[in-house]
């Protein structure tokens, strides 16, 4: 006699046979998501204390407009509507926040974190049909590709930041000198993680490599496949890491504007 099979049983929201404590993720990523969410809000509404001497917050790099010698083309510019709040951040955050909005990465977590979609595997959610990202808004999220050019690019810009960070000026000449601070340092190591990050990216490792069907006829792109797929599979990692960092990036050269943290020069 043939063995008999049912289809699976609808889930209602929470339900889930899992033993262990499927919770506690989802609720870790809300919570640090949410908490640089709040942070770099706030801080792009500030619209100071974002530069320190020779040091620039990543969350205002590049200053296209400010008030600071960071600035490439002058101060708030006169184009800009009175009634709207001003910060030179409003003008570049969008792009790096964008390329973490779509990223694959992050869909994940934050559609399992924010709209239980579903909260974990196995794991049943609040709606019973599935439209994936194929209707509006969700669409949208295949522009990740073309955020990838751009967040490539705020990485070159955010590396020459770490070159302005080496030079310090004399306070009895004015002249300026090769050194390294503490700050030089955050910033350094926030590219690296920023790098990590942005290198490892889905849509990169397509670019270089996958979409060939033979690889090995390709050496110098099979070269930049293996050494993005090796910062892939740690794409995770780099995106927590160098999230927290760019917040403590900012927070840093905050502190120091404020008066509040001192920087040490180590050379």
């Amino acid at each position: 006699m043939p063995a008999s099979t049912s289809l699976p049983v609808h889930r209602g929201w929470g339900q889930t046979s899992r033993p262990d404590a499927w919770w506690l993720q989802p609720t870790v990523v809300f919570l640090g998501l949410s908490a640089f969410i709040v942070y770099s809000t706030w801080a792009a509404f500030q619209g100071v204390n974002y530069a320190y001497g020779n040091y620039l917050s990543p969350f205002y790099s590049p200053e296209l407009f400010g008030d600071t010698h960071h600035a490439w083309l002058g101060p708030k510019p006169g184009w800009w509507m009175g009634w709207l709040p001003w910060s030179p951040a409003f003008l570049i955050l969008w792009a790096p926040g964008g390329f973490r909005l779509t990223c694959y990465y992050y869909r994940g977590a934050y559609y399992k974190a924010f709209w239980a979609d579903p909260p974990s595997c196995a794991v049943g959610e609040p709606r019973k049909s599935y439209l994936g990202e194929r209707h509006f808004p969700l669409v949208l999220q295949n522009v990740h590709r073309y955020f990838l050019y751009l967040a490539l690019l705020f990485i070159l810009i955010l590396s020459y930041d770490v070159w302005k960070a080496l030079w310090f000026a004399d306070p009895a000449t004015g002249e300026e000198t090769l050194g390294v601070g503490v700050g030089t340092v955050v910033l350094a190591i926030n590219v690296l993680l920023l790098g990590s990050y942005t290198l490892g990216c889905h849509s990169l490792r397509h670019l270089v490599g996958g979409g060939l069907n033979v690889l090995s006829r390709r050496p110098l792109r099979r070269r930049a496949h293996t050494c993005v797929t090796c910062l892939n599979r740690r794409h995770m990692l780099f995106a927590w890491l160098s999230l927290f960092w760019v917040g403590f990036s900012d927070l840093y050269v905050r502190m120091l504007a404020m008066g509040v943290w001192t920087d040490l020069r180590i050379l």
